[in-house]
Order: C-alpha cells, then sequence, then structure tokens
C-alpha cells in the first residue's frame, strides 16, 4: 500500500540521502562490527531524538560518538558524570567579575551540538534531572532566564548494565525522553580480529586527531535531512497499525507500563526516519517494526510475576509485533 507521493520529494532528497548514506560507511570502518547500532544511531539522529548507549565497558561507546560527531563536523563535548557532579556543572552558572562588578555567564558543556553524557546513571536524580528541560525544550534556564541550544543539540548517555552498585537509575520519566535505548554488543570474531589488525596498523581511539578521519557532511545537512524526514508520507492503515500495537501494549498482561503518547509520536517519527534512510518517502509496516525494539525495550516495565517468570523485555516486544494483524 503506498500512498500518494509529493512529486517534488524524491527530487530533493537522493543527494542528501547519498551523503548519509557515506556517513554510516564511514562510521562502521572506524567502529567495526557495529552496523545495526550505526544505522539506528542515525535513525535517531534523523529524526531529532536522544539516545542511551548500553554496554559493558569497551565495547566502543565513547568512540562511536565521538566519530560521530567528527563525521558530520558538529561541535563536542563530553561530561564523565560521577556522583560529586552538579547541575551546575552540566549547565554553566554566572560568576561575579570582580572587576567590572557584574555578572558573567559561564556556559556548561551542555551549550554544544553533539553532547556526551558518559554513565549517567552514576550521578545524582538532581543532576540528571538538569538534562531534562535541556533534552525537552532545547533551552536552559539560568537565574530565571531561558538560553536557547543550538539547534543540532543532539544528547547522548551510555551507562554500564553489569555495574549497579552506586548507581542511581534513570526515573521513568526521564527514560521516555531518550527516543532510543541501543545496546552495545560485543562484535563477532570476524570483525574483532579486523580491530586488531587495525590497531596493529596504528589506528588509536584515543588520538582521531591523527587518524585521518575525514568529514563526509555537516550539521547543516543533517538539519536539512531532518526536514525532509518529516514529509516522507504515512497512509492512514499505517497509523491505525501503529496505535493498534500502542494500545496492545497498555493492555499487555504481563506489562505495568506500556507506550506513553509521547512514544507513539515518537514512533511515527523514526518510523518516518528509517523509511527515508531506505530510500522511500512512505513508511511501510517494516519501518514501524525495525524501530520497535530500541524505541520500547526502556518503556516498557515488565510485572514482577513477570520478571520472575524469566520473561525477557526484547521478547515481550517480538511477540507483541506478532498480536497485532499487519495492513495489507
Amino acid at each position: 500500500m503506498r500512498p500518494y507521493s509529493n512529486p517534488y520529494l524524491p527530487l530533493l532528497m537522493p543527494e542528501l540521502r547519498a551523503e548519509l548514506n557515506r556517513l554510516s560507511e564511514a562510521l562502521n570502518q572506524v567502529v567495526v562490527g557495529q552496523s545495526q547500532l550505526v544505522q539506528q544511531l542515525l535513525v535517531a539522529m534523523l529524526a531529532g531524538g536522544h539516545v542511551i548507549l548500553e554496554g559493558v565497558p569497551g565495547t566502543g561507546k565513547t568512540l562511536l560518538v565521538k566519530v560521530m560527531a567528527q563525521l558530520i563536523q558538529a561541535e563536542f563535548r563530553r561530561v564523565q558524570l560521577t556522583p560529586d557532579v552538579l547541575p551546575a556543572d552540566i549547565t554553566g552558572t554566572n560568576i561575579l567579575d570582580l572587576n567590572s562588578r557584574s555578572f558573567t555567564l559561564k556556559k556548561g558543556p551542555v551549550f554544544t551540538e553533539v553532547l556526551l553524557a558518559d554513565e549517567i546513571n552514576r550521578t545524582p536524580p538532581k543532576t540528571q534531572a538538569a538534562l531534562l528541560e535541556a533534552m525537552a525544550e532545547q533551552q536552559v534556564t539560568l537565574d530565571g532566564e531561558s538560553l536557547p541550544l543550538p539547534e543540532l543539540f543532539w544528547a547522548i548517555a551510555t551507562q554500564n548494565p553489569l555495574e549497579f552498585e552506586g548507581t542511581y537509575p534513570l526515573p521513568e520519566a526521564q527514560l521516555d525522553r531518550f527516543l532510543f535505548k541501543l545496546t552495545v554488543e560485543y562484535p563477532d570474531r570476524q570483525h574483532e580480529k579486523q580491530m586488531l589488525l587495525n590497531s596493529q596498523k596504528g589506528f588509536q581511539s584515543r588520538r582521531l586527531d591523527i587518524a585521518q578521519i575525514e568529514p563526509v557532511a555537516n550539521v547543516k545537512l543533517v538539519l536539512q535531512a531532518r526536514q525532509k524526514v518529516k514529509s516522507v508520507q504515512v497512509a492512514e492503515p499505517i497509523v491505525d497499525y501503529l496505535l493498534a500495537l500502542v494500545q496492545r501494549s497498555r493492555q499487555h498482561p504481563d506489562l505495568t507500563l506500556g507506550a506513553s503518547p509521547r512514544c507513539a509520536v515518537a514512533w511515527l517519527q523514526t518510523s518516518q526516519a528509517a523509511a527515508w534512510l531506505a530510500g522511500r518517502d512512505y513508511v511501510t509496516p517494516d519501518d514501524v517494526k525495525a524501530v520497535a525494539p530500541p524505541l520500547l525495550r526502556h518503556r516498557l516495565i515488565l510485572k514482577p510475576e513477570s520478571l520472575l517468570d524469566g520473561i525477557q523485555i526484547e521478547t515481550l516486544i517480538t511477540n507483541l509485533l506478532n498480536q497485532v494483524p499487519v495492513p495489507r
């Protein structure tokens, strides 16, 4: 089922899409063995949503974000979150200049285009909440003054799934602010061998300045691509299908919490981004299914008895997708 297409849309999209495909290829050359992760990260970027990267130490989470920022020539800042980090360390503060006897604004690292919040679950809730306004409203309020963030502003947080001592799990309200939760797995044997060969040839993740990574896009191009994604057609049967999945999640017997209205809107936007990257100007049921796992895995909450029965959230998402009939 293909809806009426805007006749001008296909003429405007191929060049932009080719640039984004080159971005994907360049990322896969540096961060090997994570092609699906790279694709999902691109979808999140085009949909304008923030991301949680979850994986054990040493799987390339920080490297992936740094390389992404370098490839699109975006301003990048990293914050290492620890229990003693204060909200002002994130947002900034007004400092008294004794010479001029006036206050000067010292902006925090949140005033950037790509922000990496490393180990977000190791900082207290008050500091975690300092990111909420920035993520939701794309602005920061300091001393009653609202300061806008860059147009691109994209927050990517990392966390370690194994260590729980001394951590502060993100509350549901803040988790829902993140568009995707992406899991970073170990690479397979072939790709890990390629990593070793790259290291033998002199590649150092700590020295990206000498890695000869050439930009393949820019921030302006990414913002243009976001506008094209919004023009991707979504037929009414597809909207009804997505809505049926959302409502089914709220009625699922194994779930305490289903998908929120914010999640439904995000599901639609990410489906459009996935369709655009695939070279189409219309959304299919497969696009809706493809973005479901990273979109839902941090939003759906299992009942305690379901957890005791050993039900996994990934399995439940698969079953949910199988329970709702696909429109023809």
